[in-house]
């Protein structure tokens, strides 16, 4: 199957979800999420779930390294809609967020956090294939800024769905995640 016809199917799969078994879903990625060891990273990218896309609650994953990692850097993406691009942004208590016109909540302004410097990465995706290709929401934001990175950066996507088999219309720009976290499983790539 290709991009834009997987992401109709994940956009309209995701939205049917009821409110009460998302919540029950992110709470079973939690589990799984904390079955991964992460005592090591010291610098996390994540992302605000945007509510009108029903996204898996990121808050949930990067809250709970920040209560058992001391120090963790913890940065969001700014987008500059212009370039395709993005630049992960320090926050803090004190960090002032808006949100862009499509529903992307973002910090103001504050240090930039080299991709060089980032060990995780989670990953916005609809859906994966088994190869950890993802489908994402078709701007390359991310594989750009993953092209940056340090090789070893870990890259997680979270998912409420199983990878499908195989998406068509991959390409040489295309980063895969490594690892995909389901409410039953996590897949290692």
């Amino acid at each position: 199957m290709f991009k834009k016809v997987i992401r109709q199917q994940y956009k309209k799969l995701r939205s049917e979800i009821p409110s009460k078994e998302k919540l029950q879903l992110d709470d079973l990625l939690l589990l799984q999420f904390q079955q991964l060891n992460c005592n090591s990273i010291q610098s996390l990218l994540t992302y605000w779930p945007m509510a009108n896309t029903n996204e898996p609650n990121t808050h949930l994953f990067s809250s709970y390294l920040r209560h058992t990692i001391l120090g963790l850097q913890i940065a969001y993406p700014l987008s500059n809609f212009e370039a395709n691009e993005m630049k992960a942004v320090l926050i803090d208590e004190q960090t002032v967020y808006t949100t862009t016109a499509i529903g992307i909540t973002e910090p103001k302004f504050g240090d930039v956090l080299q991709p060089e410097n980032i060990d995780v990465v989670f990953v916005p995706l609809l859906t994966c294939d088994i190869n950890g290709n993802r489908v994402g929401y078709g701007k390359g934001f991310y594989d750009k800024f993953l092209s940056k990175c340090n090789t070893n950066v870990i890259k997680i996507g979270f998912s409420y769905f199983d990878p499908i088999d195989k998406i068509d219309d991959t390409n040489s720009f295309d980063i895969p995640l490594t690892f995909c976290i389901t409410p039953h499983r996590i897949y290692e790539f």
